[in-house]
């Protein structure tokens, strides 16, 4: 295998105290250990978390029992305000225990108020990657329905977004879902520089007719991974790229599925009734996303 770059020097990982920061932390940990990689926790309270809530006191209240009132209510949101930043900061504390228990030597934690999206968009510039669960903490048990940050994290980024299982389980192989369009170039480009999946074993896949166009599709992307040191399993599978992109995952027992976001082909587009929405949903590994 050929020595990789070091295309992951720094990642954020979204954190929000629901069941899957535990995962995410783990995928974090990961992907750190084989990059050497610097992590960035990243807790986001909403502003109605730390925002006075508007209150109507309209109606035959006396001026003084208002005034009163008016002291107590502002009491109570300014304490909802500090609850909400302090659980916040234990949430990122807790989670930095855990990446440091994992042997991650650089991790930082940032608390923001605002909006999740807004603020990953602010620190774009300052990282290579996005690690970030399939639901949060208002979603846990929605097993069908995913997290509405999710979605708008990968609509808006443009670095690769690692989205974790519920649970981590070693990695030890990768399909790529390839069709040649510029999204799912970009990941073969990446994997074939990248030291975080050195070593792991590569299937290409691509779902649509086994005609001359796909084959050297194919072609181009195998030979570009060759060059980066993998040994590649190429297939064309005719069928629905959701079906048999699943299939693929359980019967071969792969680790991690990387593929394009968005783009016109139906195994890049995304969000609404698309493949990869029900590769997220329903796949049960993690998944790396590109746009």
């Amino acid at each position: 295998m050929a020595q990789g770059e070091k295309t992951v020097a720094k990642l954020v990982a979204l954190v929000d105290g629901s069941a899957y920061t535990q995962s995410v932390c783990d995928h974090a940990a990961w992907v750190a250990r084989r990059t050497d990689a610097a992590v960035e926790l990243l807790h986001v309270l909403g502003r109605r978390e730390v925002a006075s809530a508007p209150t109507n006191l309209s109606g035959n209240i006396t001026l003084g029992a208002r005034s009163a009132l008016l002291e107590e209510l502002s009491a109570l949101d300014e304490q909802r305000a500090k609850l909400a930043q302090k659980r916040g900061r234990a949430i990122l504390d807790d989670a930095k225990a855990m990446l440091e228990a994992e042997g991650v030597a650089e991790v930082t934690t940032r608390l923001r108020i605002g909006d999740v999206v807004e603020t990953v968009s602010e620190i774009e510039g300052e990282i290579d990657m996005v690690v970030v669960g399939k639901r949060g903490e208002a979603a846990d048990f929605a097993k069908l329905h995913l997290g509405s940050n999710l979605e708008r994290v990968v609509r808006s980024c443009h670095r690769p977004v690692f989205v974790a299982s519920r649970a981590f389980k070693p990695i030890e192989s990768i399909l790529i879902a390839y069709d040649g369009g510029t999204s799912s170039m970009k990941a073969v480009d990446h994997i074939a520089r990248s030291e975080l999946f050195a070593g792991l074993k590569c299937r290409l896949l691509t779902v649509g007719p086994d005609n001359e166009q796909n084959r050297k599709r194919l072609d181009n992307a195998q030979a570009a991974l060759k060059a980066g040191g993998y040994e590649v399993d190429v297939q064309i599978v005719p069928g629905q790229p959701e079906s048999v992109i699943c299939q693929a995952v359980e019967a071969d027992g792969i680790g991690l599925l990387v593929m394009g976001a968005y783009g016109h082909s139906r195994i890049r587009s995304l969000v609404i009734g698309s493949t990869t929405t029900e590769m997220v949903r329903s796949c049960k590994i993690p998944i790396v996303l590109f746009r």
